[in-house]
């Protein structure tokens, strides 16, 4: 029961697996022999001439001494250690033709991916975990890690920069998370995150990215994706490079977010590039297939590279299939912005919502927040804390019936519309005080001293415009009125 948790909920850590945590007293030796391995092959070529023991490295990211980086790829040390364990016991993983809802920090919790399944969407992952937090068991990172029974296929997605951090946490999984895959993060662009070795500065690590995969690969009979950027910096495109290679050292499936980290959000996708790397990724499939049996990949023949970004309709989606070579889709904001993008896709149809039908909508993740986070005082902040930073992207949606064309895209930076309702014309507003109202409708009033701003700004909107409409408005920043008593701001 302790495990089980809330009703359809799995994955829960125990208190006592907590506890063992803490004292870094969980037995994981597999992760405990590559590493041996891996920092004494690291010593060898050093002797040699080959490689150099890189200056001990300061950051929070880091739990463990600094380990050798070998100059030269691990080849075989790794893939013969437990190559025929993976092979009879490790799972399959095959995404092609899926939907697949990305990780989204603070905004893919549970409840809105039980949400996401109920629209339609294939395969779930959970919001990116740190995995040095995860060994040390802190018990809001280890909550990151429950699924729900309505996600029938559930990756977790963990962050970290070094071999050691992440093939601890990646036995650690396998033997105690409930998941059908662990995805690496080397997608994140913020700039915190790299500052520890992890996020997408991993891709520019080429012999340390080589020492996470193949060490996670190798503890786990959970299959391993990775989630990545077209490069770090704007100047030269580097993930076709590494596609073939990551397929080598033991990723079952890729996804390939069109963007630098430097990009952020801003300009397009560059599905062309996404193209370049899903013929990468086949080339490698028939090459590995092609090679012979003793040295085949348990995973061969899988066509193992998802695109991300931009994709905000049906058509998106199909010319991410049928254009660009893409074995799955994945979405981020725009299934914020439209949840129901999913059943689009799957119908093949642009829907336009009623705003009656939106809030039916918002009332589905409301029930969900409240069987998630409890009915009680704190559960109903949580629920409307984070129903007020998913509003922060719901509102960016515009009725199929207001546009002059079909269909919207994700960067278009329309202007202030009044709906078909008074209720559509709510939803669309870009006010904090409106978001509030919303809320209220399912979750009572806000208590005295409440405050919101959201964790995440758009780029969507001016925001200039939005100011001056506040001040029209007669509001603050967090949405409340200044000459209201009690009341503070900030967040």
């Amino acid at each position: 029961q302790e495990l089980e948790g809330k009703k359809g909920e799995t994955g829960g850590i125990s208190s006592d697996v907590r506890t063992l945590l803490r004292k870094k007293k969980v037995p994981l030796q597999k992760s405990q022999k590559f590493l041996r391995e891996w920092e004494k092959e690291g010593k060898a070529q050093q002797k040699k001439g080959n490689g150099s023991c890189p200056k001990e490295e300061e950051g929070e990211g880091r739990t463990e001494p600094n380990r050798w980086e070998p100059q030269i790829l691990l080849g075989s040390l790794v893939t013969e250690t437990w190559r025929e364990e993976r092979e009879r016991k490790c799972k399959r993983l095959d995404l092609r033709g899926k939907m697949i809802l990305a990780p989204l920090t603070t905004v893919g919790n549970l409840p809105f991916r039980r949400l996401c399944c109920k629209m339609g969407v294939d395969v779930t992952v959970s919001e990116m975990a740190m995995a040095s937090s995860i060994l040390e068991g802190k018990t809001s990172e280890l909550a990151l890690l429950k699924r729900h029974a309505d996600e029938k296929i559930y990756g977790i997605q963990v962050a970290g920069g070094y071999p050691d951090v992440m093939t601890k946490c990646a036995e650690f999984l396998d033997l105690y998370a409930d998941c059908d895959f662990v995805d690496i993060n080397m997608g994140c662009p913020l700039e915190a995150l790299h500052q520890k070795g992890a996020g997408c500065f991993l891709m520019m690590k080429e012999r340390r990215l080589e020492g996470v995969v193949r060490g996670m690969s190798s503890v786990m009979r959970t299959p391993l994706t990775i989630k990545m950027r077209t490069a770090f910096m704007d100047k030269e495109r580097t993930a076709h490079l590494l596609v073939p290679k990551l397929k080598e050292w033991g990723v079952q499936s890729m996804a390939l977010h069109g963007r630098t980290a430097k990009q952020r959000y801003t300009k397009c996708a560059d599905w062309a590039y996404i193209s370049t790397c899903a013929r990468a990724a086949a080339a490698s499939c028939a090459s590995s297939s092609s090679s012979s049996s003793s040295s085949a990949s348990p995973v061969e023949g899988v066509v193992p590279l998802a695109g991300n970004g931009d994709v905000f309709s049906f058509e998106d989606a199909e010319r991410g299939f049928e254009e660009h070579g893409a074995s799955a889709v994945m979405v981020g904001r725009g299934a914020l912005i439209k949840p129901w993008i999913f059943t689009e896709i799957k119908e093949r149809r642009h829907w336009d919502i009623s705003a009656s039908e939106r809030l039916d909508v918002i009332k589905d993740y409301v029930k969900f927040g409240l069987e998630h986070w409890g009915s009680d005082d704190r559960g109903i902040a949580s629920t409307r804390r984070f129903l007020l930073e998913w509003l922060s992207f719901l509102h960016r949606y515009i009725p199929v019936g207001l546009l002059e064309r079909v269909p919207q895209h994700i960067n278009w930076r329309p202007p202030p519309f009044v709906g078909r309702s008074d209720l559509e014309t709510k939803l669309a507003s870009p006010l904090v005080k409106d978001w509030i109202e919303i809320s209220e409708m399912f979750l009572g009033p806000i208590p005295q001293g409440f405050s919101f701003i959201p964790k995440h700004k758009s780029n969507a909107y001016n925001p200039q415009h939005i100011a001056a409409l506040e001040q029209a408005s007669n509001v603050t920043s967090s949405g409340l009125q200044p000459e209201k008593e009690g009341v503070v701001g900030g967040g």
